[in-house]
């Protein structure tokens, strides 16, 4: 088998995005990365293959730090013996992810190979989902609205609170704020509005023929009001008249009740994905 680390971003994209783009929903990360690195310092990324003997790539890592890595192994190509091997190689140039963010069975597979009887954390377990043909939905009480300048008045604050439920790494008020500014005038940040803002939802990275749906909150007292389910509905159809041939999004593998909100849309399950960190004592 064979390691190759790539220090130019470019070389790495003509040697892995093809095989990225097999499953293009569920690799929308790494795509989203490489086709988005401009600009970006890459020196200290993690763009890898493992190639096996006969020179197929069987493995696909990328890890942007402080971020977790990623994994992908192509349909009909797995390796037993690429896990160990990749970690290995991880441990021999001294590259050391935080966790791992991949489909369940590849994500416990490299903390079996790569971090051993050491202590983890399943930090998240998530549904990706897609969809391909928006249904029609009754919408709630309300109007759709893009976000504006007034909305950064309580938009951080939600953002916040989405990250706690989330078990996301968190911000300061600040910079939620500046992150939400550079949404402005751009389309892509939809507030539901019914008497007072009541939820969101905002296409936060694209993939060529995919829009992926994120940050999509309702503050507790107006949920099960079907806010959610309108918000994303418009940020689809939206997403959809642009061009974008489906739309992608993860939802809690532990809340039945908002994936069935994404799924009255017409989104349905793709695979699970686990977040799994290494606790560092």
């Amino acid at each position: 088998m064979k390691f190759t680390r790539y220090t130019d971003v470019e070389l790495f994209k003509a040697a892995a995005i093809d095989i990225l783009f097999e499953d293009e929903v569920q690799n929308n990360l790494p795509i989203s990365i490489i086709l988005n690195s401009s600009g970006y310092n890459s020196d200290k990324w993690l763009l890898s293959t493992v190639t096996d003997d006969n020179g197929m790539i069987v493995l696909i890592a990328v890890c942007t730090l402080p971020y977790n890595i990623l994994l992908y192994e192509p349909a009909g190509y797995r390796n037993e013996n690429s896990m160990v091997f990749l970690s290995s190689e991880l441990r021999r140039i001294s590259f050391k992810p935080p966790g791992v963010l991949a489909r369940c069975d590849l994500a416990r597979r490299f903390v079996d190979a790569y971090n051993g009887d050491k202590a983890f954390t399943v930090k998240s377990t998530m549904v990706i989902m897609k969809l391909d043909n928006l249904v029609e939905y009754k919408k709630a009480p309300g109007f759709n609205r893009v976000l504006t300048d007034d909305d950064l008045s309580f938009v951080p604050a939600w953002e916040h609170e989405f990250s706690v439920e989330c078990n996301l790494l968190t911000n300061s008020p600040e910079e939620y704020k500046e992150r939400i500014k550079t949404r402005l005038g751009k389309d892509i940040h939809f507030i539901w509005e019914d008497g007072q803002p009541v939820a969101q939802a905002v296409h936060g990275r694209d993939t060529p023929n995919s829009a992926v749906i994120s940050w999509v909150y309702t503050p507790p007292q107006y949920r099960g009001r079907g806010y959610a389910r309108s918000v994303v509905g418009e940020l689809t159809k939206a997403c959809l008249n642009k061009g974008k041939k489906y739309c992608c999004l993860f939802a809690d593998a532990a809340n039945p009740a908002s994936r069935s909100v994404y799924k009255k849309l017409g989104y349905y399950d793709i695979c699970t994905f686990d977040e799994i960190v290494f606790n560092v004592i």
